[in-house]
């Protein structure tokens, strides 16, 4: 990957979970790292263990990605070096009904799920282009594929990644910039292990980071977007196929109250 696309990968978002996961597999690959994420502590130690594991270059960079202008000052940064590979994994996800959840809390969901990634992109993917090779993945959500009580605002900022990504990877692939959409699932991270879960027995297992990160790397120059684990391809096949949209948003409303029942108590 590193010989297809350039030296350096950016990863937003790369401090714990999925965008840990997507850069020690970049750094396997070869790729000296940027990471970004707004807490200093467990960004740092990321970015020693990786250092130390793939004997790669790898800076951190602390940002809030809902800062615009801390967002500028990263991409100015970035610009001088040689991007290869962009990762837009970082997400703000306010939980609980839309009339009790906080406007500032809305608002931070759209600065970091949608204004970010789109400056991100804007940014960088130009010397991409004219370099005429790169990659860009934005990290959206199966919540993004149909209306998803108590996260409302965040289904929504993940259903404009989605369009943004596959979107963008018909414009960019003329200048051989790929780009794709991997829609995660429930996934074993800090932050759903933080956010009280507790799925009953019929809702789909828990996806391994690491598989959503090899399925997208994979799927890079061969699709706009995929939904990542077998049995999260079975379900949104059965979601968005099958049963009558307002049956699928009923549905998905009755399991996610049943995940988080303990918070809503």
């Amino acid at each position: 990957m590193r010989e297809r696309y350039g030296r350096w990968a950016l990863v937003a978002g790369g401090s714990e979970g999925i965008g840990a996961a997507f850069a020690r597999a970049l750094a396997k690959e070869g790729h000296d790292l940027l990471l970004v994420a707004e807490k200093a502590d467990p960004l740092e130690r990321v970015a020693r263990e990786i250092a130390s594991e793939f004997s790669v270059e790898v800076e951190s960079i602390v940002c809030d990605l809902a800062d615009r202008a801390a967002v500028d000052d990263l991409i100015t940064r970035t610009r001088e070096r040689e991007l290869g590979v962009l990762v837009c994994n970082a997400a703000y996800v306010p939980f609980g009904r839309f009339l009790e959840t906080s406007r500032e809390d809305k608002l931070r969901a759209l600065a970091v799920n949608c204004e970010a990634p789109t400056l991100l992109i804007d940014g960088l993917a130009p010397t991409m282009a004219t370099r005429n090779t790169g990659a860009i993945v934005l990290v959206t959500s199966m919540a993004g594929r149909q209306g998803s009580a108590l996260f409302a605002t965040y289904a929504a900022t993940k259903a404009f990644e989605l369009v943004l990504a596959e979107s963008l990877w018909d414009e960019l692939r003329a200048h051989n910039v790929d780009v794709v959409a991997v829609c995660a699932g429930a996934t074993a991270t800090p932050g759903w292990q933080r956010s009280g879960a507790e799925p009953p027995w019929y809702t789909p297992p828990v996806t391994e980071p690491d598989l959503v990160v090899r399925e997208a790397l994979a799927a890079l120059g061969q699709t706009p977007s995929l939904v990542a684990g077998a049995i999260n391809r079975a379900a949104s096949f059965a979601m968005e196929r099958l049963l009558p949209r307002r049956l699928a948003i009923e549905l998905l409303g009755r399991s996610t109250r049943a995940v988080f029942r303990k918070r809503l108590s």
